[in-house]
């Protein structure tokens, strides 16, 4: 379980996020939708203990972020908004260095690097240094970085980035079977497909506010549209300000 409550950030007199909530829950994947600069990254990097927030509170399951990161980061696997790879090091290298930041060691260790390897289809390049990597082994190799510890939940920025078709092919379906298999899913994007693809719940966000949440089917029957880019766009009206 992922949630934000309330949660307020400023930059001197610019707001980033106003009294922001939001809730993400197991076996669900939750997508936070909206324009550049919209404020889905401050939420998320609040959510993850990056930023603090000036009032409101994010917690992960049972633990508020802000009195205890590091147990929370613990319940976390984080897929940023940029490749977290290192050219010079193998992928099993890389993913090894991530095991054991969060504790990992021995056989333990051993067996779940391999898991995730074999999961994640990466036996042909796992030996290899990064440098060179297409955008699809990037990705693949992110994902292990963020599934090493077996989080219960996964928080995600903008994943389909520079992505082809067939890697943001090959993400949805992880996603689809993480869910199944009982992990909170959380997104940020601006890809509105995307979003209706994959999500059971979208929190739509413009100028650091959420301005509706639903289902995307939800979504299209309250603004009385069949197309959920037409949803979207009656509900934010445009990135320059919120609908009436």
């Amino acid at each position: 379980m992922l949630k934000l409550h309330s949660v307020s950030k400023n930059y001197g007199k610019f707001s980033a996020l106003e009294n922001l909530s939001l809730h993400a829950e197991d076996g669900k994947i939750t997508g936070i939708l909206g324009p550049n600069g919209a404020g889905k990254t401050t939420a998320l990097r609040i959510l993850y203990g990056l930023l603090a927030a000036d009032s409101g509170f994010a917690m992960i399951d049972d633990i508020n972020v802000a009195t205890d990161a590091l147990l929370a980061r613990q319940h976390i696997g984080l897929f940023p908004d940029k490749f977290a790879d290192y050219e010079r090091l193998t992928a099993r290298e890389q993913i090894v260095f991530f095991a054991k930041l969060h504790g990992l060691r021995g056989r333990d260790l051993n067996q779940k690097v391999d898991s995730v390897i074999n999961t994640l289809q990466m036996h042909d390049y796992a030996q290899r240094k990064s440098v060179g990597f297409s955008q699809g082994q990037r990705m693949k190799l992110t994902l292990a970085q963020a599934l090493i510890h077996q989080p219960k939940n996964l928080i995600l920025d903008e994943p389909t980035r520079g992505l082809d078709v067939m890697s943001t092919r090959l993400l949805r379906d992880h996603l689809r079977t993480l869910k199944d298999q009982g992990h909170c899913i959380l997104f940020s994007s601006h890809v509105m497909q995307e979003v209706a693809a994959l999500c059971d719940t979208v929190y739509l966000l413009a100028k650091g506010k959420i301005v509706a949440h639903g289902s995307p089917q939800d979504l299209c029957e309250q603004t009385g549209e069949a197309n959920f880019e037409d949803a979207f766009v009656k509900l934010i009206g445009s990135d320059e300000g919120i609908a009436a």
